[in-house]
């Protein structure tokens, strides 16, 4: 069995920051002779969201036009991480390699060059019709040695996600490992991001560039 730290580069990634204001406001009570003011009618659309800002420790996108990976969704990459696109996923040749359930991986991003070992690979599962989360059900239950699997609703970027968070058995270090996998509905069908690493430590150091796919994560 190979040493660890003979294979491990622990480069620390930037962590995400964001916070939120609150303001409210009151009235003061006239004299009882006073008849009440009449109350202006509200509109009934919706004031527009505003415009989507670039996080502070993104460097660069994936997803859209002329990046690495044509994907139905974009989003933010972190420092140094490098995005390749997998040809030919649904060749039954590769099948071992580029399905898992229903989905075909069609992106990789390295964390090698940031200093980890590991990638953060984009899956779509284009003849789903049932909801991300079924989706991403079948994906974990067909990685092989799952346990302690967890899902939870949550948002990617402005979208309802599905998120889970599991343990893997790694047989080249004999050990558990953390992974995690978030699962969202696009009109292309499910699309899955899911982060792995050597084992959880390596998880752990990685966690920022995956907090960051899935904060900036857009519909196409």
């Amino acid at each position: 069995m190979p040493h660890r730290a003979s294979i491990r580069t622990a480069v620390p990634v930037a962590l995400l920051a964001s916070g939120l204001l609150l303001t409210a406001c009151g009235t003061q009570a006239d004299s009882p002779a006073a008849q009440p003011a009449p109350v202006a009618p509200t509109s009934a659309a919706p004031s527009s969201p505003p415009a989507p800002t670039r996080p502070a420790n993104a460097a660069g996108s994936l997803g859209g036009a002329g990046t690495a990976c044509d994907l139905p969704v974009s989003f933010s990459l972190a420092k140094d991480w490098k995005p390749k696109a997998i040809e030919n996923p649904e060749d039954p040749e590769f099948a071992a390699l580029t399905r898992q359930g229903p989905a075909f991986a069609r992106c990789e991003v390295d964390a090698k060059p940031a200093g980890n070992i590991g990638f953060l690979r984009v899956w779509t599962a284009p003849g789903e019709k049932g909801p991300a989360r079924a989706a991403l059900e079948a994906f974990v239950k067909a990685q092989q040695k799952t346990s302690g699997v967890l899902f939870k609703q949550t948002h990617a970027g402005a979208l309802p996600a599905t998120e889970a968070v599991y343990t893997v058995h790694n047989e080249a270090l004999d050990e558990k490992k953390q992974e995690r996998a978030f699962a969202v509905d696009t009109p292309k069908g499910p699309v899955i991001v899911h982060l792995g690493g050597l084992d959880t430590q390596e998880h752990q150091q990685m966690l920022p560039a995956y907090e960051l796919a899935k904060q900036s994560l857009r519909v196409r």
